[in-house]
């Protein structure tokens, strides 16, 4: 299993670089950021530096859309960035929440997020795409190789997922949610006559080791009401009692409002109603050897990579005790001699 870390690109950006680094240096595969350009600074300028103070780390936002980004400029700034550090990039794609959300737009239909991957991809790993009637490609681009892959929760779009995309990913930890996501997605991927196993499977979620239960709580609230804004807008959708996993819908009763000038942060007041044993199953708490054992029981369940967001107040620590102890004990064991 990779493990990835999440950051927001609050300023100072060479904060945000930083701790790309020391990601790298306690061995996590990926760097990830929201992209949310107006309640934080501009990701893709951070991943040229982030990408210029590591040397093996994948890059990329978790996640962009279609609505804010041109989809052929984001696909030339990815073809950029691969061809001036080496293909260490990967692109997140979804229909579009805070990004959008905040300047009062509409996230992007299933058919513009179908479109979407197909033009990034193509583009990005140097192929002609037809856009408008036209035939284009980048002619500097000639070596260029991007993955996309899908964030979601809805039965739709994880079958678009299977259909189209080269990953999934989910944004929390739970795992009965997980499997079923999991099992929508293959399923679809065999239904298109793709290989399910050629697939990679994210998990995104609050990571935090500690021993008090009750701080850990307040500082990974925020990601049940991020959560709940997709999940609310599914209930509305196909109703209370619909297919969707009921471990998924029933905690958003008690929403309310949401004020996305608190979004994805630590305190946020508009997230009192996400109950503590939903912290509990969306994130990733407790002492290294609970996160060994959660990412372990996810890992069975098919998932290729967590990204742990690290969004919280023991940042640096979290990064030490999980290049000290849970990456090395996700590895398979290898012997120098047998």
């Amino acid at each position: 299993m990779d493990i990835g870390v999440v950051l927001q690109t609050n300023p100072p950006s060479s904060r945000v670089v930083e701790l790309a680094r020391q990601a790298e240096t306690h061995g996590f595969s990926h760097v990830w950021t929201f992209d949310s350009h107006l309640l934080w600074q501009e990701p893709y300028v951070i991943y040229s530096q982030i990408l210029a103070a590591t040397r093996k780390v994948m890059v990329g936002p978790m996640v962009t859309n279609p609505i804010t980004r041109d989809v052929t400029v984001t696909a030339s700034t990815f073809a950029t960035l691969n061809e001036m550090f080496g293909n260490r990039t990967v692109c997140g794609l979804g229909r579009g929440d805070s990004a959008v959300r905040v300047l009062n737009g509409r996230p992007a239909s299933l058919a513009q997020l179908r479109e979407s991957v197909h033009v990034i991809r193509e583009l990005a790993n140097s192929r002609p795409v037809e856009i408008n009637g036209a035939t284009v490609r980048f002619p500097w681009a000639h070596d260029s190789r991007l993955e996309v892959w899908v964030a979601g929760y809805g039965p739709k779009t994880l079958a678009l997922t299977g259909d189209v995309a080269d990953g999934f990913i989910l944004q929390l930890a739970d795992p009965d949610v997980t499997a079923w996501t999991i099992q929508v997605v293959r399923e679809a991927a065999e239904k298109a006559g793709r290989d399910p196993d050629s697939l990679q499977f994210c998990v995104a979620a609050p990571m935090y080791i500690g021993q008090d239960r009750a701080h850990m709580h307040d500082q990974s609230r925020w990601f049940g009401g991020m959560v709940g804004n997709h999940v609310a807008e599914l209930v509305a959708r196909y109703g209370q009692d619909s297919d969707l996993p009921r471990s998924l819908t029933d905690y958003v009763a008690g929403r309310t409002d949401y004020d996305y000038n608190e979004h994805g942060r630590a305190g946020n007041t508009h997230t009192e109603f996400v109950p503590d044993d939903i912290v509990e199953r969306f994130c990733v708490l407790g002492t290294w050897q609970e996160h060994v054992a959660k990412l372990t029981a996810l890992r069975g369940l098919g998932v290729t990579q967590f990204a742990g967001y690290l969004m919280h107040d023991n940042k640096e620590e979290t990064l030490r005790q999980y290049g000290e102890h849970v990456i090395p004990a996700m590895r398979d064991l290898v012997l120098a001699k047998v």
